[in-house]
């Protein structure tokens, strides 16, 4: 069951005493209020996710307590108490805003049970939210796993899956970090839990703590709202830090605290909260070498490495690069309303085959999006592809003639190609294209129109 924070709002110090106990042997983190005052004070921090409140208080009572958190703005599920005689006042303090009532005197197991429920509630309500945005977001990605590289990538994914062991995916940018993160937890016990993306190079400083672990409204200038933080929103889920390397040293010891402890304490907050989080984290850099110059602790390196992926670079997985292709012409025609079918000629072909791709799958699929607008009657051409790609296929397709003039004039005409490419990627701005080049814009003109004899 999921650690829920609760308060329990109610007059009689042995009610608040047993239910006290009761919920924090489950699990749960409970604060405590003796009437409606102490309560709108608590509430008022934003970090309650259940508030058990009786209903006859000699101050506010508990209809006036939800009805003012309402008026606040405070979102907290009110679970009321009431006495068999008064289930009318019950049903009132509902269409004021409270979720559900139970009547006195409360059986532990019942009051569990009921806790349970209102903990599926929030984790739904949540994971709509979570959905919402992954939607928004959503790559749709798949994975092709045809060479031998990958195959062994893909047995590791399918071991580690099954269990909840941390999980440490290494390897180049753009190699797909992020889509085997997803590949585990999709197979993972866990798949119908929440899979909270994170990455930790993107977030500003003075904001990772609150953003990973919540804080309370008033906790620090600006906390207009209570905010659940990351490892709240991934309760029972999977949480997956990419750019583990980025996070500076003063939040590496708040996140070996988590993972040793398995408890949050958001900031403003009285009580930390239990959680049951798998850890899957990232990084394009060499953590070792970081643990040695001392910007990496040591121990957390050790938590997180206790099983790691390699992943290869797509220059190591050559044989995959055909299937990679189709799959993002068409991924990236579905995105553009391109129904078309849409084909490759084979001299492009070979040039996306033979090219190196330092940015690995990222920049093939964003080579393949650009070449899919400029492309024209559904076929992509060389003249569609990016300069740096199709240049090397440029002087393979200059004609191999006899005589000793036959090297400069494949030289010169090679050089022209490169030029006349640069001047279509600048839109015809030459002055653009000799500054890309590194040469004089009198170079360009002299090496576009020069002729050498043969």
């Amino acid at each position: 069951m999921s650690s829920l924070q609760l308060l329990i709002i109610d007059d009689e110090p042995a009610i608040r005493q047993i239910l006290s106990k009761v919920a924090a042997d489950a699990g749960h983190s409970v604060s405590i209020a003796a009437n409606g005052d102490e309560a709108l004070t608590r509430l008022a921090k934003g970090d309650i996710d259940v508030a058990v409140c009786d209903i006859r208080m000699p101050d506010l009572s508990g209809i006036e307590v939800v009805e003012n958190a309402r008026q606040q703005g405070i979102d907290t599920l009110f679970l009321m108490m009431t006495a068999f005689a008064s289930v009318n006042t019950a049903i009132e303090a509902m269409r004021a805003g409270a979720y559900d009532y139970m009547i006195k005197p409360l059986r532990n197991e019942d009051f569990l049970n009921r806790l349970e429920q209102l903990a599926d509630v929030i984790h739904l309500k949540s994971e709509n939210k979570v959905l919402r945005e992954l939607i928004k977001n959503q790559s749709n990605e798949t994975w092709v796993m045809n060479s031998p590289v990958m195959q062994v990538v893909e047995r590791l994914v399918l071991k580690v899956a099954q269990t909840s062991s941390t999980v440490l995916i290494t390897g180049p940018s753009g190699s797909g970090k992020s889509v085997i993160a997803e590949l585990i937890h999709q197979n993972s016990p866990r798949k119908d839990r929440p899979f909270i993306p994170v990455n930790c190079g993107a977030i500003p400083e003075n904001l990772l703590e609150s953003e990973f672990f919540g804080h309370t409204k008033g906790a620090f200038t600006g906390a207009n709202k209570a905010k659940r933080g990351f490892f709240v929103e991934a309760d029972q889920g999977t949480i997956f830090l990419d750019e583990i390397g980025e996070l500076p040293l003063n939040l590496q010891v708040k996140l070996l605290h988590v993972i040793e402890d398995q408890n949050v304490r958001a900031i403003g907050s009285e009580q930390p909260r239990k959680i049951d989080v798998r850890i899957i984290a990232a990084t394009n850099k060499n953590l070792d070498k970081m643990v040695q110059d001392g910007s990496f602790r040591e121990d957390l390196y050790f938590r997180l490495n206790v099983f790691q992926i390699p992943l290869p670079s797509l220059q190591q997985r050559k044989e995959d690069l055909p299937e990679l292709i189709r799959h993002f012409i068409q991924k990236e025609s579905r995105k553009m309303g391109i129904s078309e079918s849409i084909e490759v000629q084979p001299a492009a072909m070979q040039s996306l085959l033979t090219y190196g791709w330092p940015g690995n799958v990222r920049e093939l699929q964003n080579v393949l999006a650009r070449s899919l607008i400029l492309s024209e009657n559904g076929v992509i051409e060389v003249s569609d592809l990016p300069q740096n790609i199709r240049s090397s296929e440029y002087l393979s397709e200059q004609p191999s003639s006899g005589g000793q003039d036959s090297l400069k004039r494949q030289l010169r005409n090679y050089e022209q190609a490169i030029i006349k490419a640069a001047i279509e990627e600048a839109n015809g701005d030459r002055k653009v294209a000799a500054d890309r080049l590194g040469i004089g814009v009198s170079s360009l003109y002299r090496k576009l129109d020069s002729s050498i004899e043969a």
